[in-house]
């Protein structure tokens, strides 16, 4: 199947309710960001609401709040949340057993498939939304004041 933008636009929303803290933002306000469609925002948090990362509030004053401190939310969190299968996509269908690589081709890929998914899901995991909060914050004191 192969990762999606899915994954980006969780990491883009729970940074952003990391960012605001205690207040709530609505799908709207995350979509701008973005520049997207609400409805797909919407179909995102609900992904990450199932997963335990975020909270909704329902009602005029309603929104989207994050479910537990950003140090605790890591990028591997968020991609889990909204991926389905494997990272790198496996034959669609069994190679010719007639050929000596189609015969031994699927066993090799899996091995080298498997490691690399492992070290994704390693690296993302060491990385939290807080780390992301901090490293926006820091390139925005970096920007001169017109570019803020």
């Amino acid at each position: 199947m192969g990762v999606s933008s899915r994954s980006a636009v969780a990491i883009h929303a729970l940074t952003m309710l990391a960012r605001w803290g205690e207040k709530q933002l609505t799908s709207a306000e995350i979509a701008d960001s973005l520049v997207s469609n609400p409805v797909l925002v919407r179909r995102i948090l609900g992904s990450l609401r199932v997963a335990g990362l975020v909270r909704s509030t329902e009602g005029r004053n309603g929104g989207w709040t994050l479910a537990r401190p950003a140090k605790r939310i890591t990028l591997y969190d968020a991609y889990a949340a909204v991926e389905d299968g494997p990272v790198l996509s496996r034959h669609p269908h069994p190679p010719s057993a007639d050929c000596e690589v189609g015969r031994n081709i699927q066993s090799l890929l899996e091995v080298e498939f498997q490691d690399a998914e492992r070290a994704m899901a390693e690296r993302l995991g060491r990385t939290t939304i807080d780390d992301l909060v901090r490293e926006v914050l820091a390139i925005e004191r970096r920007l001169p004041a017109r570019h803020r």
